[in-house]
């Protein structure tokens, strides 16, 4: 098996390094999956540089997610079959997900969407659990509402975009620069707002005749979160949902009692041990991806540029996720 894994903390070039070690067969409530892609995200830059809440301890495997093909099942498996096409949910009891070979629990994978390439489905449960968790659940936003996503070209972003309109919501998408801003346009966003051009929040005001946004999704924090809160509506719902930006903001909670609105936090982590629920939402964005209302938007590399690609996350050159194809050894 060959894994990236981060042996010392620092910038990504120094802190990541390939690492061989045996395979070994699944042991009895496990499979064995051969990957073809795995996807990383902003998280994995923290980590190379020790600035993630999580401290694993060294070394450690980077990678949130993967997608590959289940080659070998261990005793006390029912339900998969060598050929299956599966996701991999990292967690504590799997470690990262980028490497070759991956042995784990059953209840770490979950059925890739039919017809969805592997590339994609790499980078199908992370940013549409959390946008679908955060909108549906904690958000309740419906049809019919209007819904500002921050950082809507990025991953979790540009999957917030979709399944906003996906349930028939006004989605307004806030992305930086025209190359970031077309593609905002191509994943169906009702109107887009560069924030590099003008003030989003004056936009906001003026695509909704001054009302505002009834949910605001906010994954950069600082600044952002607390421009947000001047475009927001009466009722509205303030997701918190990162710090992309890297400043976690304060606020005065008068204003919130002024303005009626609430401020949401939002983690997918407390979700993440509810199995039922996590496959009831899995089922639920298949059946998104079936009828074309969702579809990742991903941006692949060579196994071999990982380091690379990993500085990229903090560059903010990033369109959608960034997922690495993994070569057969």
């Amino acid at each position: 098996m060959r894994a990236w894994q981060i042996t010392r903390l620092g910038q990504p070039e120094d802190a990541l390094e390939l690492v061989e070690s045996p395979d070994r067969a699944p042991a009895a409530g496990e499979v064995a999956v051969r990957v073809a892609a795995a996807a990383l995200g902003f998280p994995d830059l923290l980590l190379c540089r020790g600035e993630y809440h999580d401290k694993p301890e060294l070394p450690f495997t980077i990678g949130g997610e993967a997608a590959g093909t289940v080659v070998e099942v261990g005793p006390d498996v029912d339900g998969v079959d060598v050929g299956d096409r599966v996701i991999v949910t990292a967690g504590e009891t799997v470690g990262g997900a980028l490497a070759d070979r991956l042995v784990v629990p059953v209840d770490r994978i979950l059925p890739a969407p039919d017809g969805m390439p592997l590339e994609q489905a790499a980078a199908f449960f992370v940013a549409y659990q959390t946008s679908y968790m955060a909108l549906l659940r904690r958000a309740g936003l419906r049809s019919g509402e209007t819904v500002l996503v921050h950082g809507a070209s990025g991953g979790i972003g540009s999957a917030a975009v979709q399944l906003g309109k996906a349930v028939g919501a006004r989605v307004i998408a806030v992305a930086g620069g025209r190359a970031k801003t077309e593609v905002c346009r191509g994943l169906g966003a009702d109107e887009v707002v560069d924030h590099r051009e003008e003030d989003f929040v004056a936009a906001v005001k003026n695509l909704t005749d001054g009302r505002g946004a009834d949910v605001i999704y906010d994954s950069v924090g600082g600044d952002v979160f607390d421009r947000s809160r001047r475009c927001i509506a009466v009722e509205g719902r303030l997701l918190v949902v990162g710090f992309a930006g890297g400043t976690i903001p304060q606020f005065a909670v008068n204003h919130a009692l002024l303005k009626n609105y609430s401020v949401v936090g939002f983690r997918t982590r407390p979700f993440r041990d509810d199995p039922v629920y996590v496959r009831e939402v899995h089922d639920a964005l298949c059946e998104f991806h079936s009828r074309g209302l969702v579809s990742p938007l991903v941006d692949t590399v060579d196994f071999d540029g990982v380091p690379k690609a990993v500085r990229r996350l903090g560059e903010r050159t990033v369109v959608g996720r960034v997922v690495v194809q993994i070569p057969d050894s």
